[in-house]
């Protein structure tokens, strides 16, 4: 159970706020989650997690990724000990800002290899980003590169997210062009796949997605295609930053395909549902508050509701200043979680992206983290982020 396990009163530390002042910013009591999952599931959830930069590669970060492969492999062990799976190669892994194709189908293939020596789920993505999106000419150019990275997942011995096309966005022009995509790539697929309709905020390049930027045409493109293979679809995953829109696609969906919240800003509500219904989860910021969100919906699945919420809701004003606009630039975020809490020991992204977010947002971030109890060593924490202060000038 959640309990205090440090005196606060100790532990402050000097932040920068809004109008330039530096305030001193004393620790709230802490709260504590299991390390690994207790009790049962009665929600299928993905944390989409990040990979570790290895800070001391000799390399040009903003042209070539360099990881460390032992602490990237070491966090979905810590996701996949706490219950959840494992969304694998997704843009909170900076899958195509940073992480090229050759790149993420090294990371599918080492954690479909961990994840099956201990049987733990992993879903990884397959999309078109190996195509630059100027080089592709027709629909069947982007049907060929879709069918070359599911041919590699599955080889890999990989289930299939099948991740929105830049190249789709560009050259589709109707419903028609975006059915004869997804008809084609569907079945061929070996497993049923889960489908990532991921909204422009996330990636400009995805503007106009399904032929339109009316989102109820969209949707009844979207609804109409996952609904007429709903033998090849597990699942979809819809990243709109809307509920309601989220929960009128649920409704719609075929009784066998499964609604995947990808909304940070309102998961909590979405997850718990109502009595028509709820969704499962695929989430970037279960990777920045995977031991809440374990517990949380361990407590929803034994019937306390109630419990469910004490925990994930005050996660939600964190996750909503994490993924604010420019929403993009989220990752930042996630991975300043990962360095205060000790699953890496610097900050340092793929293609630079730790400095996609400034003093003050980051400095936001810790005070929210604190309130939600999810700084899991206090101590730890408030000594990185000091450190991290100094870099930028604040003497903490």
């Amino acid at each position: 159970m959640n309990k205090p396990v440090l005196p606060m009163s100790s532990l402050s530390l000097n932040l920068p706020t809004a109008d330039r002042r530096i305030e001193t910013y004393r620790l709230a009591a802490s709260r504590t989650f299991p390390a690994r999952l207790e009790g049962a599931l009665n929600r299928v959830a993905f944390s989409a997690v990040h990979v570790v930069a290895d800070p001391r590669a000799d390399n040009d970060p903003w042209l070539s990724a360099a990881i460390d492969w032992e602490r990237t492999i070491a966090f979905r062990e810590h996701v996949w000990n706490l219950g959840l799976g494992v969304a694998e190669a997704m843009d909170t892994a900076q899958r195509g800002m940073g992480l090229d194709w050759p790149t993420s189908l090294e990371l599918i293939q080492r954690s479909v290899r961990a994840a099956g020596a201990r049987g733990a789920l992993v879903f990884s993505g397959a999309g078109t980003d190996h195509l630059a999106v100027e080089d592709a000419r027709t629909i069947d150019d982007v049907i060929r590169a879709y069918e070359e990275q599911i041919a590699a997942v599955e080889k890999a011995g990989g289930r299939i997210i099948l991740m929105a096309s830049r190249a789709l966005a560009k050259i589709g022009r109707s419903a028609d062009d975006y059915a004869k995509v997804y008809d084609r790539v569907l079945s061929q697929v070996r497993e049923p796949v889960i489908i990532h309709w991921l909204g422009d905020m996330f990636d400009p390049a995805l503007a106009g997605y399904w032929g339109t930027a009316d989102l109820d045409r969209a949707m009844d493109t979207a609804v109409a295609i996952i609904n007429a293979n709903a033998a090849k679809v597990d699942g979809v995953k819809v990243s709109l930053l809307d509920k309601q829109r989220e929960i009128d696609m649920r409704r719609r969906l075929d009784k066998n395909v499964k609604m995947y919240t990808g909304d940070d800003f309102n998961y909590a509500e979405l997850i718990a549902g109502d009595v028509h219904g709820f969704s499962h989860a695929l989430l970037g910021i279960f990777d920045a508050i995977a031991p809440a969100a374990s517990y949380a919906l361990s407590r929803l699945a034994a019937g306390d509701e109630a419990g469910f919420h004490d925990v994930l809701g005050p996660t939600v004003p964190l996750s909503r200043h994490i993924f604010r606009a420019p929403t993009r630039f989220y990752k930042t975020g996630v991975v300043f979680m990962a360095y205060l809490n000790g699953h890496q020991d610097h900050f340092t992204m793929i293609g630079g992206q730790e400095s996609a977010r400034s003093t003050l947002h980051l400095s936001e971030l810790f005070r929210l983290a604190d309130k939600a109890g999810l700084l899991a060593n206090p101590e730890m924490a408030t000594r990185r982020m000091k450190a991290w202060l100094a870099t930028r000038g604040v003497e903490a």
